[in-house]
């Protein structure tokens, strides 16, 4: 079992999938236990009301994507939003769209029962099942998402659940989601499909339109998570990818691939890293805000964006010198992302999603589960590239990563956060391949942030203050406009990567801004 590698950004869940390994099973049961787990542990960041994305690697074949975001309900239609300015960011009728997570677990499961004989639902969920039976321990993290939400959700239908006595919950207190226990025990009795198809189905749905949402039994019946071809592009380090739309995936090769075209412009250094790094994420997201969308509806393959025409026009307007005149639009983006290796060298990258902070903040009563908010990011503006139809996808923030360098290491990285997801993407990958330092340290060092500030929307640079202490100056003087944040700063992100080498051994680290843990080969021994 030496290939064994598995990291999360809450501790619990990286248990959940260390066990399910060191039992035999597959990186993708692993990471649903993991997924199942931190959907109770993290129910701020994620759950099984929410959306995710699955990159899957199998050693000497190309990988493969899953899809498993939610499209709009056949309500969900201009009409239905007459008299809004835009949709809702929170309440029913921000409900706009399907839950994919639940269907992309078993999609997931589907491609791993031909690996090996399958694991049991009760095995896979049964860790999930006892912390929401037994109570979580509340973490900061959770704590502040409470106190920022509390006003704008707590009087929502089902929400006290994730309340204490109506006030704001308390790090290192316990909660107890009992209903959501029971939905999780339902599912691993029956099978994941009840959730589309089933008693889960018809529970969801029925408190659902109590919210005020357009969603409908019916959505939940034509509902399907799908397979796809990830994007891919050629560099100097090795093969990189990441999903198609409606995600970002795009943006963050785009980044990638103009770094490796012109990381020798700077010096070496953190700092120029930095600003060639934040010069090619302005690039990436003029294109990503001009061209991603539901794939329906694409003007232009996304694959072309990463041509070496594309990518030289693009490299051409990249100075060393100077920063470009920024604002384009920030994008917002509650998350966590997950990433294993199993003892064949299967590799997962997993990223699942409310959207913002508990999502729309409706909590179904009878199912405990909290539904996504991610319609949102539909405009209600006709002919947008984003605007609202039945049946489509909004844009997605979510990106799950991986890479095959030519030195023969396979890499599963990622993280949470919206907008900088792209950027903490490149820093880690950057520190790490380009810059040759330690895979802790990549993800632990001070970063940056362009554009959105977690849950509020700013055009500026951030930087954490370890890093502006080295890079402030240079930064500003070359023309960004930067605002400094505290150290160790969550608005950055819960990054993290699982590298398999070579010769069978891993190296796994998790971000210090998060609740989280890594195990990897060297490590199993030493825990208990």
């Amino acid at each position: 079992m030496s290939s064994i590698a598995f990291t999360a950004p809450h501790h619990e869940a990286t248990k959940a999938g260390r066990a399910i390994l060191e039992q035999g099973g597959t990186a993708i049961e692993a990471m649903v236990a993991a997924a199942a787990t931190i959907a109770v542990v993290y129910p701020h960041m994620n759950g099984l009301g929410g959306d995710g994305f699955w990159l899957i690697s199998e050693p000497g074949k190309a990988p493969i994507g899953i899809d498993a975001s939610g499209k709009a309900a056949q309500l969900a239609t201009l009409d239905f939003f007459q008299g809004e300015d835009a949709i809702p960011a929170r309440g029913g009728k921000a409900t706009v769209t399907m839950a994919g997570a639940v269907a992309g677990w078993q999609k997931a499961l589907d491609i791993s029962a031909i690996w090996q004989a399958p694991k049991s639902l009760n095995e896979l969920l049964q860790n999930a099942i006892d912390h929401a039976e037994n109570g979580i321990e509340i973490t900061e993290s959770l704590q502040a998402a409470s106190q920022k939400v509390h006003n704008d959700l707590s009087a929502l239908p089902g929400f006290a659940q994730f309340l204490d006595q109506g006030e704001t919950l308390t790090h290192g207190n316990r909660l107890t989601l009992s209903a959501l226990a029971q939905t999780l025990k339902h599912l691993a009795e029956v099978g994941l499909d009840d959730f589309y198809h089933g008693t889960v189905a018809e529970k969801l749905a029925a408190d659902l339109e109590a919210a005020g949402s357009p969603i409908r039994l019916a959505d939940f019946h034509d509902y399907r998570a799908e397979q796809v071809t990830p994007l891919s592009v050629d560099t100097g380090v090795g093969k990189l990818y990441n999903l198609p739309a409606p995600t970002q995936g795009i943006a963050s090769l785009i980044i990638l691939a103009l770094y490796d075209r012109i990381h020798q412009l700077g010096d070496g250094g953190d700092t120029d890293m930095a600003h060639l790094l934040i010069e090619a994420t302005k690039q990436a997201f003029i294109a990503r805000n001009e061209y991603v969308t539901d794939p329906a509806r694409l003007s232009v393959e996304l694959q072309d964006l990463l041509s070496d025409e594309s990518l030289a026009a693009m490299a051409d307007k990249i100075a060393i010198d100077q920063a470009q005149v920024w604002p384009h639009p920030a994008k917002h983006g509650d998350t966590i992302w997950m990433g294993c290796c199993d003892n064949e060298g299967r590799m997962v990258s997993y990223i699942q999603s409310l959207y913002w902070e508990f999502g729309s903040g409706i909590v179904s009563p009878s199912t405990g589960i909290v539904w996504n908010n991610r319609g949102s990011s539909f405009s209600l503006e006709k002919d947008h590239l984003q605007e609202l139809k039945p049946n489509l996808k909004p844009f997605h923030t979510l990106n799950p990563a991986f890479a095959e360098l030519i030195d023969g290491r396979r890499i599963s990285y990622g993280t949470m956060g919206g907008e900088g997801q792209p950027q903490t993407q490149a820093a880690l990958f950057s520190r790490y391949v380009y810059h040759k330092q330690p895979l802790a340290q990549s993800i632990a060092a001070g970063r940056w942030l362009l554009g959105r500030t977690w849950g509020d929307v700013s055009h500026n640079l951030k930087v954490e203050s370890d890093f502006a202490a080295e890079a402030a100056d240079i930064l500003i003087a070359r023309g960004h406009d930067l605002v400094e944040v505290p150290a160790c700063n969550e608005l950055m992100g819960h990054a993290g990567a699982v590298v398999l080498f070579p010769e069978g051994n891993t190296d796994a680290a998790t971000d210090p801004r998060s609740d989280g843990l890594a195990v990897s080969s060297t490590e199993l021994s030493n825990l208990k």
